[in-house]
């Protein structure tokens, strides 16, 4: 899915025959899990990855006034997935995702928008604690669907500068394998998240 919205992003830039222009956008977001997981293999523990915070620019290329490109990028993440409440792994991720967007552009300067695409979640040095302390854990990279809706806002005297909210859904479940010292598979699941991504700051049209 990623590689398939970069390319049709890429054939649009390539056959646009007008100039188009480039915005950058730093935000704050909060990253809000939707779902949870039952681990079976585990004595039917609920695992589930915790809310987080992080700062998170993006680069916007407009193709004209209504449809742009935009891909969403972080500093490494640090979260915590929980297991019967308590903490259990800590990882590090990065959740880099590619969005087309339409912008309904209108004679204020309240510009509302939507966008679909593909998202990444990138997963590394696994720690555990707590109830999965006696086992190793390994969080593999997944890939799905993303859909976006926000608003940019521009005041009257501002020449490139606004502020922008918006809400990202995310479908990502990565799989988890849990092995113990003798290096036995123990458990094997999918980590439901399918987190909601809500960013508020500034951008700034070139």
């Amino acid at each position: 899915m990623l590689k398939q919205v970069a390319l049709i992003a890429l054939m649009g830039m390539s056959a646009s025959a007008m100039a188009g222009q480039w915005q950058v956008k730093v935000g704050g977001s909060v990253l809000a899990p939707t779902t949870s997981s039952t681990v079976q293999q585990l004595g039917g523990i609920e695992v589930e990855a915790d809310h987080e915070y992080a700062f998170t620019p993006s680069v916007e290329y407009f193709f004209n006034d209504n449809i742009s490109t935009e891909l969403l990028l972080a500093t490494p993440i640090s979260h915590t997935v929980t297991a019967a409440g308590a903490d259990a792994v800590k990882i590090k991720h990065l959740p880099p995702t590619l969005t087309a967007k339409y912008h309904f552009k209108n004679s204020t300067g309240f510009t509302p928008y939507i966008g679909v695409g593909g998202t990444a979640f990138v997963a590394w040095d696994e720690e555990t604690t707590g109830p999965l302390d006696a086992f190793k854990v390994k969080v593999k990279e997944d890939f799905g669907f993303a859909g976006q809706v926000g608003f940019n806002f521009q005041p009257a005297d501002a020449k490139n500068w606004g502020v922008f909210f918006d809400a990202r859904y995310a479908q990502l479940s990565p799989e988890v394998t849990a092995k113990t010292a003798a290096g036995a598979t123990a458990a094997k699941f999918d980590l439901d998240i399918d987190p909601m991504v809500y960013t508020i700051g500034y951008s700034y049209k070139f």
